[in-house]
């Protein structure tokens, strides 16, 4: 079907076909590889993920398919490995070999549908700090980023019958954050960012749990900081449940959310003489959470 679409180089540096790509032009030297990704009944897969990677193994070109779930790459000749993933499917691995002037076509690529990690068991489950973070992550001067963490804090996760239905509450040190420069804590600590003396903790309460599909939840509810309260949604990956060194069942994730200091006062700024703020305004937060069984 490819050969259709985009027909036979009739010289290096342009296409010749009489389809509706028929006026692509292709730079000298290099050829062109393609494929469509479906699923199993046959619709496209739009926007998974493909890395397009040389003989060597370096990553040569990479991106999501487009909304008819087409790939398309022009490349040097050469041989190549294609890694096809998609929220729910298995991966996709196949290789193809690229010529001058030539289109390598894989045609229509099927992905399989996989199970979804098994849910935890319901109950009353907690964070375990120790395999737990919480970090940020911020713009300094509008140029490099800064990072950091909150090193203490605690969390009850309630597993319900119905995922959709458990709810969970983390609370947060505020003065426990952490960016490996003592006077800029100091500062992050003050009266200008977090104010520890007047709010000293953040927390965050939700009970609502959606399932996107596969392994993806939106986890939503009402993050307090600075006194002030908003609803935030974590973007959250169910990563599975597994047995920690001492034998005990540990279930955990990843998520993340993006947090604007102004939508809780944090408003603190100076600029520098360029007009460019010294902090940026949007903060976005990663969590890797790890919860165990509540001891009884």
């Amino acid at each position: 079907m490819f050969s259709r679409w985009f027909g036979n180089r009739s010289q290096a540096g342009a296409g010749r076909s009489g389809g509706p790509l028929g006026g692509l032009t292709v730079p000298a030297h290099a050829g062109v590889l393609s494929c469509r990704v479906l699923d199993p009944v046959n619709e496209p897969v739009q926007q998974a993920e493909f890395v397009l990677t040389d003989a060597m193994g370096r990553r040569t070109v990479g991106g999501e398919t487009d909304p008819y779930g087409s790939i398309f790459a022009t490349v040097p000749p050469g041989e190549y490995r294609l890694a096809v993933t998609a929220e729910g499917f298995t991966p996709f691995h196949g290789s193809a070999t690229v010529t001058e002037g030539g289109h390598s076509g894989l045609g229509d690529v099927t992905l399989q549908v996989t199970q979804p990690p098994s849910l935890p068991e319901p109950g009353e489950w907690e964070i375990e700090p120790m395999h737990s973070q919480i970090s940020f992550t911020a713009r300094h001067i509008g140029m490099a980023r800064i990072h950091g963490r909150f090193n203490t804090f605690a969390g009850a996760v309630r597993i319900a019958e119905h995922m959709e239905q458990s709810a969970m509450h983390v609370i947060i040190d505020a003065a426990s954050i952490d960016t490996n420069v003592r006077m800029r804590d100091d500062h992050l600590r003050s009266g200008d960012f977090l104010d520890v003396a007047h709010f000293p903790t953040l927390e965050f309460y939700s009970e609502r749990f959606v399932h996107r599909g596969g392994s993806r939840w939106g986890v939503t509810g009402a993050l307090t900081l600075h006194g002030v309260s908003r609803t935030v949604t974590l973007d959250t990956q169910y990563l599975g449940i597994g047995n920690g060194m001492e034998g005990e069942v540990r279930a955990a994730c990843r998520a993340t959310t993006e947090l604007h200091r102004d939508d809780f006062t944090v408003s603190w700024q100076t600029m520098l003489a360029r007009g460019i703020a010294v902090v940026g305004n949007s903060i976005t937060i990663d969590l890797d959470v790890q919860i165990v069984k509540k001891a009884v």
